[in-house]
């Protein structure tokens, strides 16, 4: 497949640094071989895409939300989160608005999701909610660096102030716009789409940053944090709550979110980093055996992945540890086996096989380095 070549806007990153901190050491780490086997598994991922893409330009999923480990259905029908991703899939893979073969499935995508954009910038069709805000806002924030739209601009900056005023007094968001409360997987996503939307220019208040900031470092699991609450396991020293505070659960997938999210603040040599990169290591393999492929790939498995290759490729060799290279190689081959004969991948717990199937191929392009958001 002809893919188009990266352009100026593909290079320029700029994370979002907190008042007093700089981008620290630069990481470095051999790239990642894209073998024959990858490719081929990332064109038919995007073959897959294409094929089912719906004539309004949105992918069918289940509408609802995360219940504990299951997935509480509210509705079917064209997603607008899972369309950013696909969107933003294709995007990684080097097709954009005019140029290569899927262009015109990228284009189709972005007025679907641009229709999505209600008065107030909340982006929400059928009752998505902040999970699918985000990463149509991480969407709308490459394409705005791509083709310089206005009306993209406009509406990226309505999204990007909308995430701002539904910052609550803890620093973070949750499910539903203006709640009390946050969660590390909503923070994750919000500050994701500011990164990318900064990025381009678009204007993030330094006082929304700082104050996610110390949302996230709050929630880090540490000795000092346990003490005097309960006994400390060795195996969570490293990994985030899923609320702040003591008590609430921790995970996988909420300390690579955690990770990420740091780097995607502007932090790459916190303590909590450290240890959240050490806590994915000893963790991956039973996190794949108990979320992967015997659960058909549970939304825990995804999000966990999603947010994993990226915390790990921006570590690369940090702390005189190589992160990214085992960790990739060992989710790359779990995604070759998982992958259907028809390209797709599945997502039994969840939104639904386009989900998976977005997941799937966002993760594997994570090497390509197309996009901004998966640079270091």
């Amino acid at each position: 497949m002809k893919r188009c070549p990266r352009t100026l806007a593909f290079l320029l990153a700029t994370p979002l640094l907190p008042h007093g901190q700089d981008m620290g050491e630069t990481y470095d780490a051999r790239p990642i071989e894209v073998t024959p086997a990858h490719a081929e598994a990332v064109d038919r991922g995007l073959a897959w895409l294409a094929r089912n893409q719906q004539e309004d330009g949105s992918w069918n999923a289940k509408i609802g939300f995360k219940l504990n480990s299951d997935y509480r259905e509210t509705g079917e029908g064209g997603h607008v989160g899972v369309t950013a991703l696909a969107g933003t899939a294709f995007l990684a893979g080097g097709f954009t608005p005019g140029r290569g073969e899927y262009s015109d499935a990228v284009s189709r995508a972005l007025d679907f999701v641009l229709n999505g954009v209600q008065e107030d910038g909340y982006i929400t069709q059928d009752g998505t909610r902040m999970y699918s805000h985000a990463f149509a806002t991480l969407f709308l924030a490459e394409m705005c660096g791509m083709t310089h739209r206005s009306d993209v601009r406009l509406k990226l900056q309505k999204a990007v102030d909308f995430i701002v005023d539904t910052q609550n007094d803890e620093g973070g968001w949750r499910y539903v716009p203006f709640s009390p409360e946050s969660d590390m997987s909503i923070v994750v996503c919000q500050v994701m789409a500011l990164r990318a939307a900064r990025n381009i220019g678009i204007r993030v208040p330094r006082s929304t940053i700082d104050r996610a900031t110390r949302y996230v470092i709050d929630s880090a699991i540490t000795e000092e944090s346990q003490r005097g609450f309960h006994a400390v396991y060795a195996d969570e020293i490293g990994a985030f709550h899923y609320q702040r505070g003591k008590g609430s659960r921790s995970s996988f997938p909420l300390t690579a979110a955690g990770v990420t999210a740091l780097h995607g603040l502007g932090n790459y040599s916190d303590d909590s980093i450290r240890r959240g990169l050490d806590y994915l290591r000893r963790n991956l393999v039973s996190f794949n055996n108990q979320f992967g492929e015997k659960e058909g790939g549970h939304y825990f498995f995804w999000y966990g992945h999603y947010y994993g290759v990226q915390a790990m490729y921006t570590a690369g060799t940090a702390f005189q540890v190589n992160y990214w290279e085992p960790y990739f190689e060992e989710v790359r081959g779990e995604l070759l086996k998982m992958q259907r004969e028809d390209g797709s991948w599945p997502n039994a717990t969840g939104p639904g096989t386009a989900f998976g199937t977005a997941m799937g191929v966002l993760i594997l392009e994570i090497p390509y380095r197309y996009l901004p958001i998966f640079q270091r």
